[in-house]
């Protein structure tokens, strides 16, 4: 007897719909590895709606004042923490997560980005009004910068939903928000809890897949897109993006390096490192998964570490044991497997390297040791529960070999030698270095990075700020 699936709805001008064409695919829950919905598989002309229904939503929400919009967002927080089950219902079907985890990790820092950006709406900051040419006054204006498409991943639906919308709606743009084809049902319901707050138009939600995306970029309407993903992603929304030269927001991959110094505590280094590595099975662009640690206390933090692989455990969300749940979908079940499948001869898997059970799409912790700097592990993103440890000999090869990858989002340094973490923090070309700690973000900070990591900021008020436009005002004295 077949279950029927449940059927997911674009949100465009303020309604529920499907995709004009009727196409659907279908969304399966990684955990379980089954259909459990279907969602709209969207095309030129869902996405021309949804377009032309920010568009004309756009003038009215930009001249709200700050305070109005505040009111809003605070709005849309309150009703976040009051539906927070049925969110974290529907971010554990998209993704597998443990449900305790979801409730504890994930909702609290929502709600508050949200105030946040709440309060940002109404702190705008910019050059004070002067006269620098005589007889003349000169005011700087911030405004909204129009229509944004929007494309989170699927690895944190809801929270890089909130990271979107959030800063592009305080601002006074209006939102074209398209989730992964993998896990939209959460961002479904985001539409659902905020269409009774905004106006029709201002935040609209369609489904689809790749080619749904790439129509949302070269739409002549968006002001700005704005994408959380990987390189390859980032590199064709840049591409196209230029053709108009649309205003670009990339937050894409990372390969965040871990450096422990000998004097670092180990237990609570291991303790740490091992969280933040495999937390969502190692599925954040911020990952604690490149390890180096000096050749002194190599042997003896390995041991340690692959203690705590062995000791960590995935599993189904309703476990309360389970640090992390599966890998998103079977091609990136695929993509780890593969990682491990190709090691070089010279490489030690130290625990793990094995597909977990026979349901789902999960992954045994997995440290791997004996690995060099050109070792493809070591360069690429795995973007799975897989910590690899180099061994380094003194500070400045660990810094060459920090540094020496295309990524450069995120870094930590482990050490009590305080003179030695500043010198870090300034040699590590990466956005955010940790010291003696990995992966904490909080909403007033910036969360974005260099080289191919992408550019443009997250969260804060300079995530805020690239959500807006700079005007000079001119003003004679003498009219």
């Amino acid at each position: 007897m077949s279950t029927e699936l449940r059927r997911l709805r674009n949100y465009i001008d303020g309604e529920f719909r499907d995709a004009a064409d009727g196409g659907t695919t279908e969304v399966v829950n990684p955990a379980t590895g089954e259909a459990y919905a279907t969602a709209p598989l969207s095309r030129e002309a869902d996405v021309d709606a949804a377009m032309a229904a920010a568009a004309a939503a756009f003038p009215a929400w930009r001249d709200q004042t700050p305070g109005e919009r505040q009111k809003a967002l605070l709005k849309i927080a309150d009703a976040f923490e009051e539906r927070a089950e049925e969110l974290i219902a529907a971010e554990v079907e998209n993704t597998g997560k443990p449900i305790g985890l979801t409730r504890s990790e994930e909702i609290p820092p929502m709600v508050d980005q949200i105030r946040f950006f709440a309060g940002a709406a109404r702190m705008l900051e910019g050059r004070s009004a002067g006269e620098y040419m005589e007889g003349l006054t000169s005011i700087v204006r911030r405004e909204p910068i129009g229509v944004c498409a929007q494309v989170a991943p699927w690895n944190y639906p809801m929270m890089m939903a909130v990271w979107k919308f959030a800063p592009a709606l305080a601002a006074g743009n209006t939102v074209v928000l398209k989730p992964s084809d993998t896990t939209p049902a959460s961002t479904v319901l985001i539409a659902d809890i905020i269409g009774g707050i905004l106006p029709k138009g201002v935040f609209n939600v369609v489904c689809g897949d790749r080619d749904t995306g790439r129509a949302m970029v070269e739409h002549p309407t968006p002001a700005m897109a704005s994408i959380t993903g990987s390189v390859r992603a980032g590199m064709s929304v840049a591409e196209s993006a230029s053709r108009d030269l649309k205003r670009v927001h990339l937050e894409l991959g990372g390969k965040a390096p871990v450096v422990v110094f000998e004097d670092t505590d180990i237990a609570k280094a291991v303790e740490d490192i091992s969280v933040a590595g495999f937390f969502n099975a190692g599925q954040d662009c911020t990952a604690a998964t490149r390890v180096l640690v000096q050749e002194s206390i190599h042997d003896e933090f390995v041991t340690a570490l692959a203690k705590a692989a062995a000791e960590t455990k995935t599993g189904q969300p309703d476990d309360e044991d389970v640090l992390y749940g599966p890998l998103n979908n079977p091609n990136q079940l695929q993509q780890v497997s593969g990682f491990i499948e190709r090691l070089p001869a010279h490489a030690k898997v130290e625990a793990g390297g094995k597909q977990v059970g026979d349901k789902g799409y999960f992954y045994a912790p997995t440290v791997v040791s004996g690995l060099k700097q050109d070792d493809e592990i070591i360069q690429n993103e795995v973007f799975g529960p897989v910590i690899t440890v180099q061994s380094f000999t003194d500070e400045a090869q660990a810094v060459e070999w920090a540094n020496g990858v295309e990524y450069a989002l995120a870094s930590s340094v482990w050490t009590k030698d305080h003179g030695r973490a500043m010198r870090l923090s300034k040699a590590l070309d990466f956005g955010c270095v940790w010291i003696n700690t990995h992966i904490p973000l909080v909403a007033e900070m910036p969360h974005g990075g260099f080289k191919k990591s992408g550019y443009g900021k997250d969260l804060s008020g300079y995530g805020f700020e690239d959500y807006t436009r700079i005007k000079h005002v001119m003003t004679s004295l003498d009219a």
